[in-house]
């Protein structure tokens, strides 16, 4: 979510990368009028909802939605959105295109709540949630716009793809189609907020600083409002800021109740719990589309989540997954060709909105005929190609287990015991990039890494140059056995591809990629939630402890003569704050408080650190 005011600029002004001919907003002038409404509630609150109805009547249309707290904008029923529905393919289609304020945000009325909860139990004809909201819009908009079809579908990205997702619970019986879009599921623990008890330090900073409560009025802010950094070098930035405390102190000052809520939750407890959306995608009616990017540097996880969730509960309609190879939203605009130094020879992101988003919701709610998507439809990274499962993972990954040897990895049996050591230094936290630049940019899970194997403080095991292609196709589950001289920790773990040291080829950028260290994933663990990401418990210092996690999937082929590389370290700044390495609640730490800590990793023996992958078995 923390960049979806970005992608509603590009949605707007990009278009689709290829596709840009004429001005859309003249021809959506000319091919449908604009109503705005205010739609009540159960409860009595209205809600701001722009209509899009087609001037062509010869044939009922269904109703496309999408919910969003980033308002609905341009206002005024003579003044037109660039864009209708996901891409102008949906325009010249024909739908019933509906945008909605979500409660409280905007020209909406009522009360605003971040990241809201879903109730189980609805008490009363009075009482909502995000699930009724949607719920009642749909059944006044079947009731009440003219020459509609009877079918509704929703659709968003990031926040808007929340409020989707939303939609699926007790869904009414006309919602026929549903694609979530990088929807967060778990905003606690694996997307926008905390990965593992470690908190994403710049992304949330920076999407607070201009996302509060609604100040009144339908204006939105400018992008001159947005937060003023003073210099390009945001490590820089974040490290004179101090301690987390000192956000308020100094910028927020008191003023923003969200980001107050992100600091008086560290734990995953119950104000996260009932948060996470997953737990109620139970016997889901609507087809869906759950869509997301490999790279997607805020809700990698929430699609993955919300899939299987739906999966394990018995869908009622088709349920589709499709991942590629974008960053945040990628897949809505641009050619989706290459991201940072990496390229996927070919345009993925038009291939997606052409074959896939489309055709989804002409089938589910203009009934048109064509075959179903598949299960699962992912994009191979490393030999860049679209491949069909009828599952995911596919049912031919088989786990597979890689140990941390003396300065290498190995699928042998568990070698010998042994162990590594390195000195974490809050004072100098390991960086998220090389160069100077943004705290989280969109493609740093492209980036190369040499620049953090050749630091002290950053473990490096890989094997040796691969005889075969190995596919690595789903999720990354790291085991480790660790020690810290603190009393709390992190631990962050990357795997990574190395490209052959006498590479000559070169991308667009002329980057020569011969040793180029790929990022194919990396999350971050923190130490003290080793057994409960709920109730935290310090190290006993020297002793060694496991930690065990699972991290987002991955499908990337590790070509022949490639190596695999895994790092580890204690710090990755300011993507995540840092630690003071010491048990403590890090969100009133004082400056005093930060100490270096030796961290130690043991390998080797049956109860050594290890990594487990799932691989395709190609044979």
């Amino acid at each position: 979510m923390l960049q979806a005011a970005v992608l509603l600029l590009l949605a707007g002004l990009s278009l689709l990368g290829g596709d840009r001919t004429g001005d859309l907003t003249a021809y959506n002038r000319k091919h449908y009028s604009k109503h705005e409404y205010l739609i009540p509630m159960r409860d009595g609150v209205k809600l701001f909802t722009s209509v899009y109805v087609p001037k062509d009547t010869s044939q009922p249309c269904p109703i496309l939605m999408e919910r969003t707290p980033y308002s609905v904008r341009p206002y005024g029923v003579d003044n037109y959105r660039k864009v209708l529905g996901p891409s102008r393919l949906f325009a010249e289609e024909g739908f019933i295109f509906v945008y909605q304020d979500v409660r409280g945000r905007y020209m909406s009325e009522g009360t605003f709540v971040d990241v809201p909860v879903h109730k189980p139990q609805i008490d009363g004809p009075r009482d909502t949630d995000e699930s009724t909201d949607t719920y009642d819009t749909i059944d006044w908009l079947v009731k009440n716009i003219p020459n509609n079809n009877g079918k509704a579908g929703l659709w968003g990205i990031s926040y808007p793809g929340f409020f989707a997702a939303f939609g699926l619970i007790d869904s009414h019986p006309a919602l026929a189609a549903v694609s979530a879009q990088a929807p967060m599921a778990d905003v606690g623990n694996g997307d926008d907020s905390y990965h593992n008890g470690a908190f994403f330090l710049a992304a949330n900073f920076d999407f607070y600083s201009e996302f509060g409560p609604r100040q009144g009025g339908p204006a939105p802010r400018e992008h001159s409002d947005s937060f003023q950094f003073g210099t390009k070098d945001q490590y820089a930035f974040y490290l004179r800021m101090g301690p987390l405390a000192n956000a308020n102190t100094l910028y927020f000052k008191n003023r923003n109740p969200f980001w107050d809520d992100l600091m008086q939750h560290p734990s995953y407890d119950r104000f996260w719990q009932s948060r996470a959306l997953a737990q109620y995608m139970k016997h889901v009616k609507p087809a869906t589309l759950f869509v997301g990017g490999w790279f997607d540097a805020e809700d990698l996880a929430g699609p993955l989540k919300l899939f299987r969730a739906v999966e394990a509960n018995g869908p009622s309609a088709p349920d589709t997954l499709v991942m590629g190879p974008w960053p945040h939203g990628g897949w809505s605009h641009g050619d989706g060709d290459a991201l940072g130094d990496l390229e996927f020879g070919s345009k993925t992101g038009p291939f997606f909105r052409e074959e896939m988003e489309l055709r989804f919701f002409l089938k589910h709610l203009k009934g048109k005929s064509g075959e179903d998507l598949p299960k699962a439809w992912a994009f191979e990274t490393g030999r860049n190609e679209w491949r069909r499962f009828d599952s995911w993972p596919p049912k031919n990954a088989v786990e597979r287990t890689i140990f941390l040897d003396a300065g290498g990895l190995t699928f042998a049996d568990p070698p010998a015991r042994g162990a590594d050591e390195y000195v974490s230094d809050p004072a100098r936290p390991v960086p998220v990039i090389a160069s100077i630049g943004e705290g989280m940019p969109s493609d740093y899970m492209t980036y190369d890494q040499r620049f953090a194997s050749q630091r002290p403080d950053v473990l490096v095991y890989e094997t040796p140059p691969l005889d075969r292609d190995l596919v690595v196709a789903g999720p990354v589950t790291p085991a480790l056995k660790v020690s810290t001289t603190g009393t709390d920790s992190d631990f962050i773990v990357k795997l990574i591809d190395v490209y052959p040291n006498g590479s000559l080829s070169a991308n667009a950028k002329k980057t020569q990629m011969g040793g180029y260290e790929q990022l194919v994933r990396g999350e971050p663990f923190r130490g003290k939630f080793r057994n409960s990401l709920e109730t935290p418990e310090p190290f006993t210092p020297g002793e060694p402890a496991k930690i065990e996690f699972a991290m987002p999937d991955v499908f990337h082929a590790f070509r022949t003569g490639h190596r695999i590389m895994v790092q580890i370290q204690s710090s990755w700044f300011p993507l995540i704050d840092r630690n003071p390495q010491q048990f403590l609640n890090i969100p009133t730490a004082k400056a005093a408080d930060f100490r270096k800590a030796t961290e130690r990793v043991y390998r080797g023996g049956a109860d050594g650190s290890r990594v487990r992958v799932w691989v395709l078995d190609e044979r």
